[in-house]
């Protein structure tokens, strides 16, 4: 079946809808996603959405630039992050006006909370003089992404958006530098669907299942990272994965940096609150590559917690807070831990460990979402992207809590007003590739006549493991090349890959097999590029080079796919304009 309509959005994340609610009527606009939009991963997002609106203290968009490059480790891009910064106030309000409930003071303005990374100097004139946490995140109590997430679904049904919920892309259609399409299983029936285009936009979400211990929702597999790669596109900066400091023990579902920001203290076995050794100024609001390092760390060195499995962690501290602020602030996450530990926050600490959470690099864009065709200043004409799965880089190394749900606002909103302004350039259809769809069902076909070889589950929780102890907060050559090896004997066990549903809907066993051969490939990817970055630098800590290296790093890494070989990377200068890049201290 083929259909056709003048943008096709793929994701139905906070990106995504942003950029669908730009589309004006007298254009189509189709959302395609694996879920219905409401389950997308964005509603997972907690603490909230910063912006310099300075409702409760003095606060600029130049001193939340100025945080962000700082906690990039000075590998984002400086222009960028100042457009992002810039936008921010503007981006929010437009929130506020489209119908998203904040939480608000008592004077009915927008609440704003601290978090990690965000500060204000002591001195407004002197940048460079002590800084201090200021209050920058605004937020709907801890379920921000939430109701972020209904309230745009709410404005693109408004807008007349035509949604394909539960249909899974397999293949971006495109041709010398122009993309016509997608091609897409309608997962209840599994029937192949095309999708004919004048534009196409990725907000795919990220790849964190490719991590055991992660926050991300179990579609989080890269299908977006691993459709352009294969495409011949470049991803940026795939090495740098955030591990969010606080996920629930064993489990990985986040606890937002909102905990802390309300007063949340991280102590070890002795009751330490052992953050003061590692960021003496803002303690347990230090980034997060800190903060996680800083927990393996306590670990590491005998004062971490053992648990019943045998495996360790840390307490987050609530006890101390008002019973007001954990159940009007925190209430979803002070229920995670009741649920699924048997915790009582209030009167114990709640066990943690850090999560897998968040990969800053992704499919390169430049500001107003149009994708890179390479590492040099070529764009493919009627692609964008916006999210997770995008690369503008405004988080460089390391992403400040807040700016993720920034980003999809900011550059889903910008991205949708570049789409209609190429569209009322005069855009029309391009030629669809001949064969279109083919590639997908031979995929299946071969896939389902296999009666022997090996099953997706097992292959995944290898995978998974692998990455953990190989490729997690601290890396070194030896791991990183052990886990290249290991990769690759699961890609070889791969190609037999097998499933027991032969049938034709809701075909799970098909999805997660296809899902298996994007994870291998972003992971193969990851570990290259973090293997090829000789530095220490955010959330890319080698023991083997601990110090960061300027001199000859100061660069974005570009991998492209290089037939059955390893990955070939060239790279980018980072953009620097005002903020020179100096020591990272907090």
């Amino acid at each position: 079946m083929t259909h056709q309509f003048d943008v096709i959005i793929v994701g139905a994340g906070g990106a995504g809808l942003r950029a669908a609610a730009e589309i004006p009527h007298g254009y189509t606009c189709a959302v395609l996603t694996k879920v219905h939009p409401l389950r997308s991963h964005t509603g997972a997002a907690q603490g909230g959405v910063c912006a310099a609106l300075g409702n409760l203290e003095e606060d600029s968009p130049e001193w939340h630039a100025y945080d962000t490059v700082k906690g990039s480790d000075y590998l984002g891009d400086q222009d960028a992050i100042e457009t992002m910064c810039q936008d921010a106030p503007r981006a929010v309000i437009e929130l506020e006006h489209m119908g998203m409930p904040f939480s608000r003071t008592p004077e009915g303005k927008i609440a704003q909370r601290r978090f990690g990374g965000h500060t204000r100097p002591t001195d407004p004139n002197d940048p460079d003089s002590k800084r201090v946490a200021v209050m920058r995140s605004c937020y709907s109590a801890d379920r921000t992404g939430h109701v972020m997430l209904h309230t745009l679904y709410e404005n693109c049904i408004k807008n007349n958006v035509r949604f394909f919920s539960e249909f899974f892309v397999t293949e971006l259609l495109s041709e010398n530098g122009e993309v016509s399409g997608v091609v897409a299983i309608e997962i209840l029936t599994g029937e192949i669907h095309v999708f004919h285009s004048k534009v196409v936009m990725f907000a795919t979400g990220g790849n964190g299942r490719i991590w055991r211990i992660t926050s991300n929702a179990h579609v989080g597999t890269g299908d977006g990272f691993m459709l352009a790669y294969h495409a011949g596109l470049p991803l940026e900066d795939m090495e740098f994965m955030q591990f969010h400091p606080t996920g629930l023990w064993k489990l990985g579902i986040l606890v937002s940096e909102a905990a802390r920001g309300e007063g949340g203290i991280l102590r070890n076995k002795d009751g330490e609150r052992f953050m003061e050794r590692y960021a003496p100024t803002v303690k347990d609001l230090a980034p997060r590559d800190m903060v996680s390092r800083a927990i393996i760390t306590e670990i590491r060195e005998g004062r971490g917690i053992m648990g019943s499995d045998g495996t360790q962690y840390v307490n987050l501290d609530l006890t101390h807070l008002p019973a007001s602020v954990i159940n009007e602030k925190l209430p979803e996450i002070t229920g995670f831990a009741r649920t699924y530990l048997g915790v009582e926050p209030t009167r114990e600490g709640v066990p943690i460990q850090p999560t897998a959470h968040y990969v800053m690099g992704g499919i390169p864009t430049d500001v107003d979402g149009r994708v890179r065709l390479d590492h040099k200043d070529g764009i493919v004409r009627g692609f964008y992207a916006a999210g997770e799965c995008a690369c503008v880089s405004v988080h460089g190394a390391n992403r400040l809590g807040t700016n993720s749900l920034l980003d999809l606002i900011v550059f889903g909103r910008r991205g949708g007003k570049a789409i209609v302004q190429f569209l009322k350039s005069g855009a029309e259809f391009p030629k669809l590739p001949a064969q279109a769809g083919e590639r997908t069902r031979e995929m299946i076909a071969t896939i389902k006549s296999r009666e022997k070889g090996n099953r997706p589950a097992p292959l995944r929780t290898e995978l998974q493991q692998v990455m953990m102890d190989d490729c997690g907060i601290f890396r070194d050559a030896k791991g990183l090349q052990g886990a290249l090896t290991k990769i690759e004997a699961l890609r070889e066990k791969y190609k037999s890959v097998t499933i027991d549903d032969k049938g034709m809907q809701f075909n799970t066993d098909l999805l997660e097999a296809i899902e298996l051969g994007n994870l291998l490939d972003t992971a193969e990817l990851v570990v290259t590029c973090a293997l090829n970055r000789t530095e220490s630098r955010g959330g890319h800590a080698r023991e083997d080079f601990p110090e960061r290296d300027d001199q000859n790093w100061m660069k974005h890494t570009f991998a492209y796919q290089n037939g059955t070989s390893r990955p070939r990377i060239e790279y980018r200068p980072v953009s620097v304009t005002k903020y020179k890049p100096k020591k990272r201290v907090y």
